[in-house]
């Protein structure tokens, strides 16, 4: 029976695709491996568009009051009248470890292997990623001017505007960049899971942090992660973009000087 329907699935698919080749030709070369316009391209488009919607929503309940800025200030609240000093020192050195004096020295170190293993693009593409992130998170934090948390006995006093979190962005821009490379870099699945699992957890770190140590609140350090992630699909997607079409090129070309030898 299951053989049976599975025939009947696989007749009416090919139905379909003698309809509409075209538009099958077009879908099977989005989700291809091969080519610079293929699945990573198309994995990239998607994280860009769901992390944009999730800032965006976020961003939206923000400014207009919404039922998760009263779960933030108590989250917030919580958080501090259940500081423990062990722990507060902690979440310090790693805010201060993740500051942008901090971030961008890693990003400058992890520049120097990029150039030392002759990695161009990936070099631009971890740039672009943290140092643009950055400067387009000062951008948000200007057009939103949320008001950080206040509490008596304040741990960290910030002046400058709130949402979304500059901290946490960096991280996501910078351990989501270095994910990235170790994916590409590593065959085995274990290893990329591995990779992918602790970025996730230094930027959870870094965000919970920053909410502990009442810089920011929760809808801060979530926007940050979604602005983030946005900003970074964007960038490594964009770049990889240009080098798969630019290795496409010279091999087009080596395939004609090869012809013409011929």
């Amino acid at each position: 029976m299951a053989h049976r329907t599975s025939l009947v699935r696989s007749k009416r698919l090919n139905a379909l695709r003698n309809r509409f080749p075209k538009q099958f030709a077009f879908l099977q070369a989005r989700f291809s491996p091969e080519g610079y316009l293929g699945l990573h391209l198309t994995a990239g488009a998607l994280v860009l568009i769901c992390a944009t919607w999730f800032f965006a929503s976020l961003a939206e309940d923000v400014m207009e009051g919404a039922p998760l800025t009263v779960t933030d200030i108590q989250f917030s609240a919580w958080l501090h009248a259940h500081a423990i000093p062990k722990l507060t020192s902690l979440m310090l050195v790693i805010t201060h470890i993740h500051s942008p004096t901090g971030i961008s020295l890693m990003t400058f170190i992890a520049a120097l292997y990029l150039i030392w293993r002759r990695h161009r693009y990936r070099l631009l593409g971890l740039l672009l990623s943290v140092f643009g992130g950055m400067l387009l998170n000062v951008l948000l934090k200007n057009l939103f001017h949320r008001a950080r948390p206040k509490f008596d006995g304040q741990i960290l006093t910030l002046s400058s505007y709130g949402f979304p979190s500059g901290h946490t962005m960096a991280s996501t821009c910078f351990y989501g960049a270095l994910a990235v490379f170790a994916v590409w870099k590593f065959k085995s699945w274990g290893l990329r899971l591995a990779a992918v699992a602790i970025a996730a957890l230094l930027i959870l770190l870094v965000g919970f942090s920053r909410i502990y140590l009442g810089a920011h609140y929760l809808s801060d350090v979530l926007g940050a992660m979604g602005e983030g992630l946005a900003w970074l699909a964007l960038c490594i997607t964009g770049i990889n973009t240009i080098w798969r079409s630019r290795r496409r090129e010279i091999e087009v070309g080596r395939e004609r000087i090869k012809s013409a030898a011929d």
